[in-house]
C-alpha cells in the first residue's frame, strides 16, 4: 500500500469520524431540549420526577423516571401509552422549534417502554418460532410503528423476515414462514 493511499483511507475514517461525532452532538442536543421542556411540564403538573438522557443509534432517549412510586408518573404514561405518545410528539415538537430540524426523539416515562419493548421482542420471537415450526405466515395484532419496529427487529433476530401490511391504525406486521 503506498504512502497517499493509507493517506486517502485516514482522511475517510477521520471524515467518518467527525460526522459520528456531530451527529452524537446533535442528538445529545436534542436531548437537552427536550429536558428543559419536560421538566417545565413536569413543573406544571406539579410532578415529581427525574431526567435521564442517553444517544441510541440514530436517536436521542429522554426517561422520565421516578422517586421509588411511579404510580404518580404513570398519569404521563395514559392507558396503553396513549399520553406516552402525546407528550413525545409534543417534545419532538419543541425540539424542531428550538433547532429546526425534525427529531426521531424516543421518549420513555416510568419503564413503561424499556418493559413494552421487552414484551414485543418476546411477542416477535414467538411468533418467529411459530411460523417456522407450522411453515405459515404468523399474522399479528395492529401495532404502532414503535411496536412494529420491535417485532420486527426480534424477527429478524431470530433468522425469518416480517413485513407490515394494512393502514394505520390497522397496521399490523406478519411473520413470513422460512
Amino acid at each position: 500500500m503506498t504512502e497517499g493511499t493509507t493517506s486517502a483511507v485516514d482522511a475517510g475514517q477521520t471524515a467518518q469520524a467527525t460526522d459520528s461525532d456531530a451527529l452524537i452532538a446533535r442528538l445529545e442536543q436534542e436531548g437537552e431540549i427536550a429536558a428543559d421542556y419536560l421538566e417545565g411540564l413536569l413543573d406544571i403538573a406539579d410532578l415529581d420526577g427525574d431526567i435521564d438522557m442517553d444517544v441510541e443509534g440514530d436517536r436521542a432517549l429522554v426517561s422520565i423516571v421516578g422517586d421509588g412510586d411511579d404510580r404518580t408518573l404513570q398519569r404521563l404514561v395514559g392507558q396503553d401509552g396513549e399520553v406516552l405518545e402525546a407528550l413525545q410528539e409534543l417534545t419532538r415538537l419543541a425540539v424542531h422549534r428550538e433547532t429546526g430540524e425534525r427529531s426521531r426523539l424516543m421518549l420513555d416515562i416510568a419503564g413503561f417502554r424499556a418493559r413494552k419493548r421487552a414484551e414485543l421482542a418476546a411477542l416477535g420471537a414467538e411468533a418467529a418460532e411459530q411460523a417456522q415450526r407450522t411453515g405459515e405466515s404468523v399474522k399479528l395484532r395492529p401495532m404502532t410503528p414503535f411496536e412494529r419496529k420491535v417485532v420486527h427487529d426480534a424477527v429478524a433476530a431470530a433468522g425469518l423476515r416480517s413485513e407490515s401490511e394494512g393502514e394505520e391504525p390497522q397496521r399490523c406486521v406478519v411473520v413470513l414462514a422460512g
